[in-house]
Parts: C-alpha cells; structure tokens; sequence
C-alpha cells in the first residue's frame, strides 16, 4: 500500500467531515471552532502515527533487502559446496556399485552360455535316438 493515496484519501475523508459538520452543526461557532480545533489535534496525531508507521515499515523492508543482497549468495555458495562434497563422497560407492553391475552382467550371459549349452546337449541325443 502506497502512503501518498492513503494520506490524500484521509486528508480529503476530514476535510469533507469537517464540511459536512460545519453545515449540520446547531452549536455555536465558538463550539464549532473548538471542536473544530480538537478534531485537528487529533487528525494531526493520527496522521504523525501514521508517518511513524510508514518510516518503520520503510526501515523494515530496506533492512530485508539489505538481508536478503548479503546472505543469497553465502546460502547459494554453500549449496554448491555440499553439492560437490556430496558427489566427491559418493564417487567411490557410485564406482563399486558399476563394478558389481559388471560382474553381474558377465554372471548373466556366462549362465545364459550354460543354458544355451545344456539345451544344445540334450536335443543333440535325442537326435540321435531318433534317426
């Protein structure tokens, strides 16, 4: 929220009250002029409380700003760190884990060779029972 529009919305709020008050008011101008003046006190009060909301609000996102500018890029250094860290510590596992893989795969085509072996040896004398 913008405190210009906020401050000419009010501003235009108590001066229309204050016409509207002047014209229905059955007090004496004397009573008019004091509560005229009281009204003003307390407008300008209002409108100081408003001004130190303002400042501090104003203070309060400079000082995120100024938060967010200095630890985005400590916080993005250290991601990349544990990044790199990480893939260091597990380089060895990764490699161990395709060294087994390996192994495995030789396992499967030496037991598929048996397979194919075993079947070719028991066709090959049923083959010969029968010619």
């Amino acid at each position: 929220m913008k405190a210009k529009p906020f401050l000419l919305g009010l501003t235009t709020g108590i001066i229309g009250g204050t016409i509207a008050v002047l014209f229905s008011t059955p007090q004496s101008g004397q009573q008019v002029r004091a509560t005229l003046k009281q009204n003003l006190d307390q407008t300008k009060g209002m409108l100081l409380d408003v001004k130190q909301q303002v400042g501090t609000v104003k203070h309060s996102v400079n000082t995120l700003t100024n938060e967010v500018k200095n630890n985005i890029p400590q916080i993005i250094n250290d991601l990349k760190q544990t990044i790199t860290t990480f893939t260091e510590e597990i380089e060895p596992t990764k490699n161990n884990l395709q060294q087994e893989l390996d192994a495995l795969q030789n396992s499967i085509s030496e037991i598929e060779k048996n397979i194919a072996q075993i079947t070719e040896n028991k066709k090959k004398p049923q083959e010969k029972v029968s010619d």
